[in-house]
C-alpha cells in the first residue's frame, strides 16, 4: 500500500509530484488519480493558530437572552428574569448569573449569531458536533448510527493517525469528557449522534470516560461530587464495560487475545482498519502518558475548588489536563440528566441555581488557568449549545427550542480578545448581522488547528469525501 505523507511539491520519498499523478492518472500503482489528490490535500500545510481545542458543549439549549445576548429593553414577557451587567467588553451585556465570566470578558470573544434550521436536539448536536445535517430527520430517532457524520475530534483523530507514529502514538488526539453525550440521561438509555467517527470507522471513535450517577433524580453535574465518584474510568465502547485506570498495563492481554480474530479476518478488505483500530487501542490503554494525565488527585486543592468540585467543573479541569499532555481535541459534555437540564421548557430556576453558576465557575477558571499556564494562545476554548430558546417565555420563564440563533464563546487559539460579532434583532429572535452556520463553525474549528476545511477523506469506499460544505471559517474572528 502507497502512503502520501507529502511534502509540498514531492511525494513519496522524492517522487516528484507531475511523475506521481501521471502514473496515478494512467491506473499504475494501483491508485486512482482522486486517491492521490484526497491524500495530498490531506496533507497540505496549513497554519495552524491552535495546537488544541476543548469544546465545551452545553447540551439542551442554552437561552440567548440568559446568557450573552440579552434585550433589557425588550417587553417583559421577552426579556426574562435576569439583569444585565457590564463586562469589560463594550457592547457585550452579559447575564447577573455570570459574574466571573462577566469579569473575564477581555480574555474571550463571542459570535452572537450561530444559527441553523435544524430544530431538534438530536439532529442540532449532531450538526454542531459535525458541521454536517443528520441523515435521519426529526422523530425518526434518537440514536448514534454508522452512518452519521464524523465529528471534528474524530476528523482530528483521522488526520493525525496518518502522520508518522500517529497509529502508535501513546495519546489519543480525541477525548470525551466525562461521558458519552446520553449516558446519564435515563441510566444510558440514549447514544446521541454527532461524537463519533460514524462513517469513518471506530478507530476514529474517542477515548471517552465513565462516571456514574446514582440514581435517576440525580445531576452530578452540578452537585458537589467525592473523589471516590470522580474515577475517571476509559468506556470500553460499550455501556456496560469501562476501563479501571490502575488496570491499564493488563489491558495488552486482552489486545492480544484479539489476534484470533484476526486470523479469521485473514483475507477481509477491512484487515487494514482492523490492524490500524487495535495498534491505536493498544498504544493509549497501556500509555504511562494518558494514566497519567487522567490522574486529577495530583492538582492543587485550592485549583480544584476554584474549578467547582461538581462534575461539569472536574471534567473542565480534566480537559485542560488532556490538552497539557497534548491531545488535539476534547469535548466536555455538560448533559442532560433529569430530563431538562438546559432544555429549560420549565426548569428555569435549575438554570438559576445550578446551570449557570456551574458553568460560570467552570468556564472561567478553564480559561484563567490556561491563560496563566501560558497555555491558552495555544488552545482554543468553545463554549456552545446545539440551538437556543425562544424569545417568548413560558410563566415559569422556561422557554422552548430555538435553533434560529443562538451564541457561543471562543477563547484563545488566536482568538481576537474582548470582541462581538454579529448582531440580532430586537427581542433575540433572527440574525440581523453575520450569520454564523454549523458548517462555518466547523471550518474555522479545522482552520484553527491548522487543518484545510477543503480536505476530503476517504469513506469506506474509498471515496473523496469533504469534511465541510459551503462552510467557510469565520476570519474576522482571528487577531
Amino acid at each position: 500500500m502507497l502512503t502520501v505523507m507529502g511534502k509540498q511539491g514531492a511525494v513519496c520519498h522524492g517522487i516528484p509530484r507531475r511523475r506521481m499523478l501521471e502514473a496515478a492518472g494512467a491506473g499504475l500503482l494501483g491508485l486512482s488519480l482522486t486517491n492521490v489528490l484526497a491524500a495530498e490535500e490531506l496533507s497540505a500545510p496549513r497554519r495552524a493558530r491552535a495546537r488544541s481545542v476543548i469544546f465545551l458543549f452545553l447540551y439542551g439549549g442554552p437561552s440567548q437572552l440568559e446568557t450573552f445576548d440579552l434585550k433589557p429593553d425588550a417587553p417583559s414577557d421577552i426579556r426574562g428574569p435576569f439583569k444585565p451587567i457590564p463586562s469589560r467588553t463594550p457592547d457585550l451585556l452579559i447575564s447577573e448569573q455570570l459574574p466571573l465570566l462577566a469579569q473575564l470578558s477581555h480574555r474571550y470573544s463571542v459570535v452572537r449569531t450561530l444559527t441553523h434550521d435544524l430544530n431538534d436536539h438530536r439532529g442540532g448536536g449532531h450538526y454542531m458536533q459535525t458541521g454536517k445535517r443528520w441523515h435521519v430527520p426529526i422523530g425518526g430517532g434518537f440514536n448514534a448510527t454508522p452512518k452519521d457524520w464524523p465529528s471534528v475530534g474524530s476528523v482530528v483523530e483521522y488526520v493525525e493517525q496518518r502522520k508518522p507514529g500517529g497509529v502508535t502514538r501513546d495519546l489519543p488526539n480525541y477525548v470525551v469528557l466525562p461521558n458519552w453525550l446520553g449516558a446519564l440521561e435515563q441510566m444510558g438509555q440514549y447514544i446521541r449522534p454527532g461524537q463519533y467517527g460514524g462513517w469513518l470507522g471506530r478507530a476514529y471513535d474517542p477515548m471517552t470516560t465513565s462516571i456514574q450517577k446514582k440514581n435517576l433524580q440525580d445531576n452530578p453535574f452540578w452537585r458537589a461530587c467525592s473523589d471516590d465518584e470522580l474515577t475517571f474510568d476509559l468506556h470500553e465502547q460499550t455501556p456496560s464495560r469501562e476501563i479501571r485506570v490502575d488496570r491499564l498495563s493488563s489491558r495488552g492481554n486482552l489486545l492480544q487475545q484479539l489476534d484470533a480474530g484476526r486470523r479469521a479476518l485473514d483475507g477481509d478488505p477491512n484487515i487494514d482498519s482492523y490492524d490500524r483500530f487495535r495498534k491505536r487501542a493498544l498504544a493509549i490503554v497501556s500509555s504511562d502518558r494518558t494514566r497519567r494525565a487522567l490522574d486529577l488527585k495530583s492538582e492543587p486543592a485550592p485549583l480544584r475548588d476554584r474549578y467547582g468540585r461538581h462534575l461539569f467543573g472536574q471534567s473542565s479541569l480534566m480537559a485542560r489536563r488532556l490538552v497539557e499532555s497534548g491531545v488535539r481535541f476534547v469535548t466536555v459534555h455538560y448533559d442532560c440528566c433529569d430530563g431538562y437540564s438546559w432544555d429549560s421548557h420549565v426548569h428555569s430556576d435549575d438554570v438559576k441555581n445550578h446551570l449557570m453558576p456551574t458553568f460560570d465557575q467552570a468556564a472561567s477558571a478553564l480559561i484563567s488557568d490556561l491563560h496563566d499556564r501560558g497555555l491558552l494562545e495555544e488552545t482554543l476554548v468553545v463554549a456552545l449549545g446545539e440551538m437556543g430558546r425562544t424569545p417568548r417565555a413560558t410563566p415559569r420563564w422556561g422557554r422552548g427550542h430555538w435553533s434560529s440563533l443562538f451564541p457561543v464563546l471562543l477563547a484563545g487559539g488566536g482568538i481576537r480578545s474582548g470582541a462581538v460579532y454579529g448582531k440580532s434583532d430586537a427581542i433575540g429572535e433572527y440574525v440581523t448581522e453575520h450569520p454564523v452556520t454549523p458548517e462555518d463553525l466547523a471550518a474555522t474549528l479545522y482552520a484553527a488547528l491548522g487543518i484545510s476545511p477543503d480536505i476530503t477523506v476517504l469513506d469506506s469506499q474509498n471515496r473523496p469525501t469533504p469534511i465541510v460544505d459551503g462552510g467557510r471559517p469565520v476570519e474576522a474572528l482571528f487577531a
